[in-house]
């Protein structure tokens, strides 16, 4: 592709992007059905090839940011949080999958010769889209809702269950890349071995590499560093006849312990988050309508029959576990649609030619057109949930009762060195959840040893402080030593988070006047603040009266140091 066919293919897809995105956000319909329908304005399809014929090779190259996705999700994958959320993640999850998938795998059967195909696209067909439903529910501002909680669980369920799926659909093939090539008990001892190296490649190795890089304050090299660990994860695992993604979620599990999770994260989210947009607008590209159109009864019959079962099974399933009708039908309708895993399933089993081609059409199209649906069944959910709510309903239990949103860090720290430990002892010693980030990893080191949870990252990268749950915290310390740095931090968590107080740790008053200019809540000039303590120190062994020391004192900090504020010809 030459330079200016590129430059007027982007122009043209962020101008349709722009338009549609902020129509469909006005409407309430969420950005991601914009971004769909973008990639349907500007597709092969409907326009000709206004952008590109080779809409293959556009979401081939877009499914790097399902890898990367796939990768953050592994880096959250800590066994101590997936135990936390076993009621609804090991139980409901891993029951809608299975009953979800193998009722329309009985449904498929019909329609496939082997038994083994119609289960896999059953299954296949049983997850939800991660990225749509946490978007919407992100839009809407649910993710914290009972019903937002509980599908966030199944989701969870789901991204794993992913695993597994995308190593058997190789294993499936007859002609495969490694299929008549070694048996199969060999195909799955390469697998075993291609996860043992990765995992041992994440746990050592890159964390290793990072340590270095992080004593060198080298951001650029972590960056990169992340990210060809990244894809060499993918590349390791996709020679070894699995899926590239399968590499990214080992060597984000690989990760999940290490001290850098959080800057890793904040690292890898834009790229993520760029990649899984043009991700939508590829998917939409890919909508065949008029091959669709050849067979419409069928494809719709298709569609109705996953969308309903899936709604039902989610609904008893939900209704089982104890929650309201009002929950569960917000949660069924929500999860309703395919996934975005379903594309690199099915492209995988089109590739090892498990499925036909018809059979692919068919596939990326329900998922499509399930997406787009699902807007217009959230509405509906919304319906009915109100409906059952004034029938007495009650709402039921929701995950946000449970033990791991209780254990959410309510204080963020910027800054372990000799304050940002005095203050974590404070709130540990009164009970009061904290997580803390520097970017001296010696100081990341201590802090792990003083058995604190520390890691390593920069509080003022706006992506940081998203991953960290910026949004449920209660307060931010600030003990950067670096003025510019601390002003930098105040003013980005001020603009992201306007209610959120900051507290901030200054040199002097001069220092204090600029920390408050950034947006701060509260500063304390430490310099000036020890000769204070100093001073009151005189004055008590001089036998000044307590309460006149006390009262003094008061007085200078609520006329903010005006009194012991030095003259600016240094007199």
């Amino acid at each position: 592709m030459h330079l200016d066919s590129f430059i007027t293919s982007a122009l043209v897809i962020l101008i349709a992007t722009s338009i549609a995105v902020t129509l469909f956000r006005y409407l309430r319909l969420g950005s991601v059905l914009g971004l769909l329908s973008a990639g349907i304005i500007v597709g092969p399809h409907v326009a000709g090839s206004l952008v590109t014929e080779h809409v293959d090779d556009v979401r081939h190259f877009t499914e790097l940011g399902v890898v990367l996705l796939l990768f953050l999700i592994g880096i959250e994958m800590k066994p101590s949080r997936l135990w936390a959320m076993r009621r609804d993640a090991l139980g409901l999850g891993t029951l809608q999958i299975l009953i979800s998938g193998l009722a329309i795998g009985v449904y498929f059967m019909a329609y496939q010769q082997r038994w083994q195909v119609a289960l896999l696209i059953g299954m296949t067909f049983a997850l939800s889209s991660t990225a749509f439903v946490l978007q919407l529910l992100q839009e809407r501002g649910e993710i914290a809702s009972r019903h937002g909680d509980t599908a966030f669980s199944i989701l969870l369920m789901q991204d794993l269950a992913v695993v597994p799926m995308l190593a058997i659909v190789p294993i499936m093939s007859r002609s495969g890349p490694m299929a008549g090539a070694l048996p199969r008990w060999e195909q799955g001892l390469v697998l075993v071995g291609a996860i043992g190296l990765l995992s041992a490649f994440g746990r050592f190795a890159v964390p290793a590499a990072l340590q270095l890089l992080a004593r060198q304050r080298n951001k650029e090299g972590f960056l990169l560093v992340v990210i060809l660990a990244v894809l060499l994860a993918a590349w390791a695992m996709q020679l070894a006849g699995a899926s590239m993604a399968l590499g990214a979620f080992i060597i984000g599990v690989a990760l999940s312990g290490c001290r850098f999770r959080h800057q890793i994260q904040a690292s890898i989210e834009p790229f993520k988050g760029i990649l899984m947009g043009l991700f939508f607008v590829a998917v939409g590209m890919s909508i065949d309508f008029r091959s669709l159109a050849m067979d419409l009864p069928l494809f719709a019959q298709h569609t109705m029959v996953i969308i309903g079962l899936k709604i039902l099974v989610l609904f008893l399933l939900v209704r089982a576990f104890g929650y309201s009708a009002a929950i569960a039908s917000r949660v069924s309708f929500l999860l309703s649609q395919g996934g975005e895993f379903g594309f690199v399933l099915f492209g995988s089993a089109k590739t090892l030619r498990v499925i036909d081609d018809t059979t692919f059409v068919h596939a990326i199209g329900i998922i499509s057109i399930s997406m787009l649906l699902t807007p217009v069944l959230l509405h509906l959910s919304v319906w009915l949930s109100n409906r059952f709510t004034a029938l007495g309903e009650s709402t039921g239990q929701g995950f946000a009762d449970s033990e791991h949103n209780t254990a959410a860090p309510k204080v963020i720290i910027g800054g372990y060195g000799r304050v940002g430990h005095a203050v974590s002892v404070l709130l540990h010693s009164s009970g009061i959840p904290f997580i803390a980030f520097d970017t001296n990893p010696k100081h990341v080191s201590q802090g792990q040893a003083d058995g604190f949870p520390v890691y390593y990252g920069d509080i003022g990268d706006r992506d940081l402080l998203a991953t960290a749950h910026a949004e449920h915290a209660l307060l931010v310390i600030l003990t950067i030593d670096h003025g510019p740095s601390a002003e930098l931090a105040v003013s980005h968590i001020r603009h992201s988070y306007p209610a959120l107080p900051v507290i901030a740790r200054a040199r002097d008053l001069a220092a204090v006047a600029r920390l408050m200019e950034a947006g701060a809540t509260h500063a304390y000039p430490e310099a000036v603040e020890s000769s204070l303590r100093l001073g009151a120190l005189a004055l008590e062994i001089l036998n000044t009266p307590q309460e006149n020391v006390d009262l003094l004192m008061r007085g200078v900090r609520s006329d903010n140091y005006k009194l012991v504020e030095p003259h600016k010809n240094g007199n």
